[in-house]
């Protein structure tokens, strides 16, 4: 709780432009006091949270990292309520490259970031991989476990937020489809840096992220959180992993029942044992 609350006290305090002694001073306490809070050393005073929260602008909850509902984060929540599967549940082409990779003649543990309905999460736990899954989305949780418990296959899904949740253990895959454009540009070298250091020696990380082209019109879901990527900037995070795939693509989109197009790159990077 101590290490989330620091990593979010930082995050919000630069989101909101403020420097340590501008937060210090005014919540009326040291520099010093913050420096430590935000390095995990001490624990804000309880009489100090609701001023700390009306400064920051995020809640109390989600300043220890529990998501709350008080805005909308996704616009999928209402969708993931149908009985039926948004995105239905063939897994995800990359999925088929992990078990080529990476398959799983051993026990190897693999997190879905983002899982959404858990199409791609219940197809690794089908596979033998040891699945972790989190989505920010209550209906795409409930959805994810009523798919796995269709198919008999154990799956540990939880409640997280992307921007909030970061790794305390490690994992030998770490997955993600159609998720990281919600990441906030700031947000990103610390989550990659969090991403990367929980991972196994010799695991992988295999992502899907859209990505911006001027002669593609903008997607007419006009998601509110969502941030512009562009080609090769995820790639610039694994300068020192080895890449096993970075290609790109074109293709046509009708989830929203409006045809359109994405440009989506995908990269697979392992991290190599420097002793190997």
């Amino acid at each position: 709780m101590r290490e989330q609350l620091a990593r979010n006290i930082s995050l919000y305090r630069k989101e909101k432009g403020l420097t340590q002694e501008e937060l210090a001073r005014i919540l009326g306490i040291s520099f010093q006091a913050v420096s430590k809070w935000e390095n995990a050393q001490t624990l804000p005073d309880i009489s100090l949270l609701p001023l700390l929260s009306k400064t920051l602008e995020v809640s109390i909850d989600k300043l220890f990292g529990y998501v709350t509902q008080d805005k909308r984060i996704t616009i999928y929540e209402e969708e993931y309520k149908r009985q039926d599967y948004y995105w239905g549940i063939e897994p995800n082409s990359a999925c088929y490259q992990v078990l080529q990779l990476m398959p799983p003649t051993k026990p190897l543990k693999l997190l879905d970031v983002g899982c959404g309905e858990g199409k791609d999460a219940v197809f690794f736990a089908r596979n033998g991989y040891e699945v972790s899954a989190f989505d920010v989305s209550d209906a795409g949780i409930e959805k994810t476990k009523d798919l796995a418990e269709k198919f008999g296959v154990p799956i540990h899904v939880f409640k997280a937020d992307l921007l909030d949740y970061r790794l305390d253990t490690h994992y030998d895959i770490i997955f993600s489809s159609g998720v990281l454009h919600y990441i906030k540009p700031e947000y990103r070298p610390d989550l990659f840096n969090n991403y990367k250091k929980f991972t196994n020696e010799n695991g992988a990380h295999v992502f899907n992220v859209f990505v911006h082209k001027p002669f593609i019109a903008p997607p007419p879901e006009k998601e509110p959180n969502a941030f512009r990527w562009n080609s090769g900037e995820l790639l610039a995070y694994y300068h020192d992993w080895m890449i096993e795939d970075s290609s790109e693509m074109v293709f046509d989109c009708n989830s929203s029942g409006i045809p359109h197009q994405h440009a989506m790159t995908k990269m697979i990077a392992k991290k190599v044992n420097s002793s190997s």
